[in-house]
């Protein structure tokens, strides 16, 4: 049900995706991750194309934690700012953080050798049916994500959507 990869730069470190649906307690689990009492991003599964996207914005997360060049506090927040195409932290956790009304959630976990954190532990907690991560595409709003990104037609020709998302993620210290 949930996704588990090694990031290939920083093979200590997993990435746990879990994809829950019908969630009736959105807001409450806003709250204790705000608090500290949930260790994991918690992000809204619509503004994503893939968990491959995920998985570059961990990655980015880990690697700014080790050279200590974070933006946000703590690796969780930095993970959903690194999914947002701009600069702009609270933009980047009103499109990509939770929202007390919504339905569905995407839980972000990243551990290392030295400590584990327990996936059932934090599922049960969420009032929710939880389904298998690569049903993440099904809950997509590809429009409002193609917006966001700024994807043109033509950049849709020659590339996937999931390109253009990456690729904008990837560069925006850049840019």
């Amino acid at each position: 049900m949930h996704l588990i990869q090694k990031l290939e730069l920083f093979p200590d470190h997993r990435v746990t995706q879990m994809l829950f649906k019908e969630v009736k307690n959105a807001a409450e689990l806003k709250k204790s991750a705000m608090e500290g009492k949930i260790n994991g991003a918690l992000i809204n599964p619509t503004m994503l194309v893939d968990p491959f996207q995920v998985l570059v914005a961990a990655n980015k997360a880990v690697h700014l934690e080790k050279v200590e060049k974070m933006k946000t506090r703590t690796l969780y927040s930095e993970i959903i700012f690194n999914l947002s195409p701009t600069n702009n932290i609270s933009d980047a956790f009103k499109r990509f953080g939770i929202s007390d009304g919504d339905d569905s959630v995407l839980i972000v976990m990243v551990d290392s050798k030295d400590e584990s954190q327990d996936v059932s532990d934090i599922a049960a907690r969420v009032e929710g049916r939880q389904v298998p991560v690569e049903e993440l595409s099904s809950l997509s709003d590809h429009a409002k994500i193609k917006k966001l990104y700024k994807v043109t037609p033509q950049e849709e020709k020659c590339g996937s959507l999931l390109d253009a998302v990456v690729c904008r993620m990837a560069t925006k210290d850049v840019m």
